[in-house]
This record gives C-alpha cells, sequence and structure tokens, in this order.
C-alpha cells in the first residue's frame, strides 16, 4: 500500500514538472524577435594621407644642383617694383572765380536805370518853374512834389526858399537856366562834398572791419555779397563773417556770393551765437591778412530791444580783436519815412557811419538819399538799383542828381 501511494507522488510529480516545461516553453514563442545589431560603418575621409605600407611610393623626378638653378641678374635683382598709381578722383566742379565790374563810375553806367523812376520829381519841378506867374499855389505845389518825394519837411523849405529867392533875383525863364539852378540846389542839399568812401583800411596787419545792420527783408545778405564784389574789384581781399544765424538760408547765401570772387566765408550752426561767429571771422581775416572783413548780421526789428541790445554785443565783441571801422544800415528805399524810424534807433545803438539804399529803382522816391542823411547826419555811400550782382553803386551826388531831373 505504501508502494502504491509512493508511486502515485511520484507520477504527480514528473507531470507537474513536464507541464511547466511546456508553458514556458510556450511564453518564449510569443516573444518578438530582438533585432540583429548593427555595426556602424566608418567612412575614411577623401584623400586621407596614407603611411606606412600603404603610403605611396615616391615619383621619379629629376632634379637639379645648385649649380644647375640659374640666378637672377644684377639688373633684375637691384630693380624696385613699379609704382602703382593710386586711382584719380574726381573732385567736385570748382565754382568759377567772377570778375566784378570796375566800381569807377558804375553809377554813371546805371544813370539810365536810375531816370526811369526818378524822372518824376525833376521833370515835375521843372514843369512848375516853368509857368509864367509863380504864385503861391505854384510854390505849394512844388512843395508837394518835394514831399511826395521823401524829401522831408525841412529840406523841402529849405530848397524852396533858396528857389524863391534865387528866381526872384535872377530872374531865370528858360528851361535850361531852371534845370542849371535845380541841379544847383539838390547839389547841396545832397552834399556833393560829403566823404562816401566805404572805409576799409585799418591798423597794420589787421584787416578794415565792416558790419552790416538792418531790419528784416531790407536785404542786408545781398548788399553784403555785392559789397564784396565792390571791394574785389577795387583790388581787395575779403573775408565774409556769416553772423545771421537765425534765417537758415542766410549763411548759404553768403557763402554763394563769396565763391563767386573768391572771398572765403567763416559761418558756425544755425542758431549759434552771432558774436561768436563775428569775433571767429575776425580772427580768420587777422591770419589770412585780408584787406577786409564784412560781418552780415541778422535782422531785427527796431521796437526790439533784446535784438537790439545784442548787435552792440556783436560790435563788442568784435572790437576786442580791431576796431570796427565801418557800421553800415541797409535801408529800403521804398519804405520812405518809416525807414527814418528804423534808422535813428539802430544809430542809436551801433552808431551808424553810411547808409546803403537798396530797391532805389522801380517806385522808390529819390527824395530819401535827402531826407535820411538830414537825419543822421551821415551820408549815403552805396545803393541799389537792381537785382544784378554788379548794380550795387558807390553814391556819386552829381550823377544821382543828373538821373533825377533827366536831361
Amino acid at each position: 500500500m505504501d508502494i502504491v501511494i509512493l508511486a502515485i507522488i511520484i507520477a504527480v510529480v514528473v507531470i507537474g514538472a513536464i507541464s511547466g516545461l511546456v508553458v514556458s516553453g510556450r511564453r518564449k514563442k510569443r516573444l518578438p524577435p530582438m533585432p540583429p545589431e548593427r555595426t556602424p560603418s566608418v567612412t575614411a575621409p577623401e584623400a586621407e594621407p596614407h603611411v606606412g605600407d600603404e603610403a605611396e611610393k615616391p615619383r621619379d623626378e629629376q632634379r637639379r644642383t645648385i649649380e644647375e638653378v640659374p640666378l637672377p641678374d644684377a639688373e633684375t635683382a637691384t630693380s624696385t617694383p613699379e609704382a602703382v598709381e593710386d586711382p584719380v578722383v574726381a573732385l567736385p566742379p570748382q565754382p568759377e572765380i567772377e570778375v566784378p565790374e570796375p566800381t569807377a563810375g558804375r553809377l554813371v553806367r546805371l544813370r539810365a536805370r536810375l531816370s526811369r523812376s526818378q524822372n518824376a520829381l525833376g521833370k515835375g519841378l521843372l514843369t512848375l518853374l516853368s509857368r509864367e506867374h509863380l504864385d503861391e499855389d505854384t510854390w505849394e505845389e512844388i512843395e508837394d512834389t518835394l514831399l511826395t518825394a521823401d524829401v522831408g519837411v525841412a529840406p523841402t523849405q529849405e530848397l524852396v526858399e533858396r528857389l524863391r529867392e534865387r528866381v526872384r533875383v535872377l530872374g531865370t525863364r528858360t528851361t535850361d537856366e531852371l534845370r542849371t539852378l535845380l541841379r544847383e540846389e539838390l547839389l547841396t542839399l545832397v552834399g556833393a562834398d560829403t566823404d562816401r568812401t566805404v572805409h576799409t583800411e585799418a591798423a597794420p596787419d589787421k584787416p578794415g572791419i565792416v558790419m552790416v545792420v538792418g531790419v528784416n527783408g531790407t536785404g542786408k545778405t545781398t548788399t553784403t555779397g555785392k559789397l564784396a564784389r565792390v571791394l574785389v574789384a577795387d583790388g581787395k581781399s575779403v573775408v565774409l563773417g556769416a553772423a545771421d544765424t537765425f534765417r537758415a538760408a542766410a549763411a548759404d547765401q553768403l557763402q554763394t556770393w563769396g565763391e563767386r570772387v573768391g572771398a572765403r566765408t567763416v559761418r558756425g550752426p544755425e542758431g549759434g551765437d552771432p558774436a561768436s561767429i563775428a569775433f571767429d571771422a575776425v580772427k580768420e581775416g587777422i591770419a589770412e591778412k585780408a584787406d577786409a572783413v564784412l560781418i552780415d548780421t541778422a535782422g531785427r526789428l527796431h521796437t526790439k530791444t533784446g535784438l537790439m541790445d545784442e548787435l552792440g554785443k556783436v560790435k563788442r565783441v568784435v572790437e576786442k580783436q580791431a576796431p570796427v571801422d565801418e557800421v553800415l544800415l541797409v535801408l529800403d528805399a521804398t519804405t520812405g519815412q518809416n525807414g527814418l524810424v528804423q534808422a535813428r534807433v539802430f544809430a542809436e545803438v551801433v552808431s551808424i557811419t553810411g547808409i546803403v539804399l537798396t530797391k532805389l529803382d522801380g517806385t522808390a522816391k529819390g527824395g530819401i538819399v535827402i531826407a535820411v542823411q538830414r537825419e543822421l547826419g551821415v551820408p549815403v555811400k552805396l545803393i541799389g538799383l537792381g537785382e544784378g550782382a554788379d548794380d550795387l553803386a558807390p553814391f556819386e551826388p552829381g550823377a544821382f542828381v543828373d538821373a533825377l531831373i533827366g536831361d
């Protein structure tokens, strides 16, 4: 019995072991196959040099001895390499230097232009003086003619009194006699013997300094440029100072005027200190031994106290290096009596030494020359008769009066 039980136990153990092996085999069959291992391929670099046994055998080349190598000849060895020329850089075209028209007798040559607009005064006076009876009404008409021409009240009364006396005493009646009489009296009022030279003769080694002042719109910058032409025509060297820093185009405009006659322009930044630029211009003029320095100042209203004070500052700063020889006030002749008010204020600030009357052609009235001289006590030195570059002329009383009264 015991044997039977033992056999059964052994059988159970054997069957269990066989079942376990069968299940384990099935599980192994269900697992996916492992991917085959990849071996990385190494690519040799191109043109890799070989060493050792794989090195390429040297080629047989013909070799030369030192005696067979040719040496350079002495001429080749000592010769310097050819110099390579720098490329030619085209420079911007320089403005052509103009030769200004001579100033001597310039007003005489412009007399026809002046007489076209001024003859009304002279012809009107001659017509009135030629009347058979010179009664009070006629003399009042003569006064009105003179006042309309902007001669001024005091000069008009003076001229009429002289004419009345001379006509009464001399009894002149012919046209030629009256023209001669009128010419003499007008020359007396204008001032035939007055010094009208633009003074630029300064101390040794220092240039003459000219300041150009005036209100807005009178043509100061253009006048400064034209004055440079007048001085260059007289054989002087000029430096221009662009001290008008308030108007954007003023410095460019003045520089263009200067380039036309070969004059250098000293300028500064827009809105800069005018006194500083004027100081630098005089400094450059001294360094270059120039004959004259022309300083263009900004236009300013005569009613603006601050601006007028600044003008005085410019003059004081300039005089730290050299005295100012001329202060030219530019007046628009078309403004008439209003220009006299402007002139009076400027004269109080910077001591005017001369007058430049612009726009005297066209609708201007020649009597303003007499009035402004009488008001300021300084002479008219230059007059502008047009837009041309050489239309600024030294004032010549004889030619001016001849243009007023006509032929």
